[in-house]
């Protein structure tokens, strides 16, 4: 594995876990040369999930599509880069579980939306935002409005 810092290709294993659902082994790791520490993931392969777009295009699941929608949802806000990478192993692990070959990409929106939700408010109405494609501000008033609605309760 290289070192993402000074690109030396030897490091040592400072702790190993499984990740939620037992989905994936967290390593951190230490650079022998530099010292920095840094984290990787191990996913058992499988034949590849294909994700049906909206437009019926076919592409391969790809969870660096998530993280990247998540981190831009998530900017500026409270939420750990662990709390991002369990929820994304949470919605693999739930894919994985009930779709073999294909599942089409509202699902996996939908997945997100809900788990984000217990997450973050304000991370879940910009990613609900750009992922339902609201349109205009009365979509916006109604999404805040069952957030608050489920607050009161």
């Amino acid at each position: 594995m290289k070192c993402p810092f000074c690109n030396n290709n030897e490091d040592k294993v400072v702790d190993s876990r499984e990740t939620s659902e037992g989905m994936a082994i967290r390593r951190r790791r230490e650079c022998i040369q530099c010292g920095k520490r840094f984290t990787t993931y191990e996913y058992v392969e499988k034949t590849p999930l294909m994700v049906i777009k909206k437009d019926g295009r076919r592409e391969p699941f790809n969870r660096e599509k998530i993280y990247s929608g998540l981190l831009a949802a998530c900017q500026k806000r409270p939420v750990s880069m662990d709390k991002l990478q369990s929820l994304i192993s949470d919605v693999e692990g739930e894919i994985q579980k009930k779709f073999d070959q294909e599942i089409e990409s509202k699902y996996i929106g939908e997945l997100v939306v809900e788990k984000l939700a217990s997450l973050d408010d304000v991370a879940y109405v910009r990613f609900a935002s750009v992922y339902r494609q609201f349109k205009d501000i009365n979509q916006f008033m109604r999404e805040l409005r069952e957030i608050w609605s489920k607050r009161l309760k």
